[in-house]
């Protein structure tokens, strides 16, 4: 999983094309002024570090790991130089326990996992998850129907705690799951939708994904929260789970002030987290939409962006 055994192996930086603010003035920015003066009233002290920011929340695909799903040594190397620092580093993924476990415990995190995009967090120390958060069995059935009736031949597969069940399996349609794992069933998905899925995934073409979305948001706008990431696939969780409010939780549980956590994306999905944190951090090959709520825009995750981040941010070292 690590690229390069060296030196001579590690991405090199690159300067995006654009701007990069100081982080005095991230720090300055309105909202985050807001929240540190909020904080400071309170009276009470959650600084755990001398460093500008105790927690970094990091997505994985398209920020943490490169197009090839490699880490650099230099990534890595800077992960665990802020940990050594007493940082909690969080990852934040839509994938499923499974579909992380060889990273993190590869970075030699110890810290909670936030997957299925906040539906659940998992505490790796216990083995277990500490907040669930599915979606009821009955709306589950109710939007497979309507996926199905929508678009007859996409496949429908459902998320159940860290088990994977579909209806059939389209290579032309993978997943970072699909590429690495097996689902634990193939079939008829009945018995499966008669208790609370974690997570509800509908595959199809780029150009039938469209009619899928439009047909589950006129019913079910409101009750369901949709998640993107890739332009083949639909993910839906439940309506108040998301990245942002499960870190929320994570932070609180570490005790830590939202000014003091910097959170890194690409895509959608991330969008609710970059805007709560103290400094939100959009990938150069990210989404315009999570650009657009960052206060910061990293060199690409072919790049390094998110370790250049942390080195700039976190640490204060000098690299433009």
């Amino acid at each position: 999983m690590f690229a390069g055994a060296s030196l001579a192996g590690i991405v090199s930086w690159k300067r995006p094309s654009i701007d990069q603010p100081s982080l005095v003035d991230v720090l300055n920015n309105k909202r985050t002024h807001a929240a540190r003066i909020r904080h400071m009233e309170s009276g009470v002290s959650t600084h755990h570090t001398n460093l500008p920011f105790d927690m970094i929340a990091i997505d994985l695909d398209g920020t943490l790991l490169r197009e090839d799903k490699q880490i650099t040594v230099r990534t890595v190397r800077t992960i665990r130089k802020v940990v050594d620092l007493g940082v909690k580093v969080v990852i934040a993924t839509a994938r499923p326990p499974r579909g992380m476990r060889h990273i993190a415990e590869a970075l030699k995190l110890d810290t909670y996992w936030v997957t299925y995009n906040g539906a659940l967090i998992y505490d790796p120390q216990v083995a277990k998850h500490i907040h669930h958060q599915p979606l009821p069995s009955a709306l589950a059935r109710k939007i497979v129907k309507t996926a199905r009736k929508a678009d007859k031949d996409c496949v429908i597969s459902l998320e159940i705690l860290d088990k994977w069940y579909t209806d059939h399996v389209d290579e032309s349609l993978p997943t970072e799951i699909s590429r690495n794992f097996s689902p634990d069933f193939v079939g008829p998905l009945e018995a499966f939708l008669k208790v609370p899925v974690t997570k509800l995934l509908a595959l199809a073409p780029p150009d039938r994904i469209p009619n899928i979305r439009m047909a589950v948001e006129k019913k079910f706008a409101g009750q369901v929260t949709a998640a993107v990431s890739d332009n083949h696939l639909l993910q839906y969780i439940h309506k108040d789970a998301d990245k942002c409010i499960a870190l929320k939780k994570v932070a609180n549980l570490y005790d830590i002030d939202p000014s003091r956590v910097m959170c890194i994306g690409d895509a959608p999905n991330d969008v609710t987290m970059l805007d709560w944190a103290g400094m939100g951090v959009a990938m150069h090959n990210g989404w315009d939409v999570a650009k657009q709520v960052a206060n910061v825009i990293a060199p690409s995750n072919d790049e390094g962006g998110a370790a250049y981040a942390i080195r700039k941010y976190v640490l204060g070292e000098k690299l433009d």
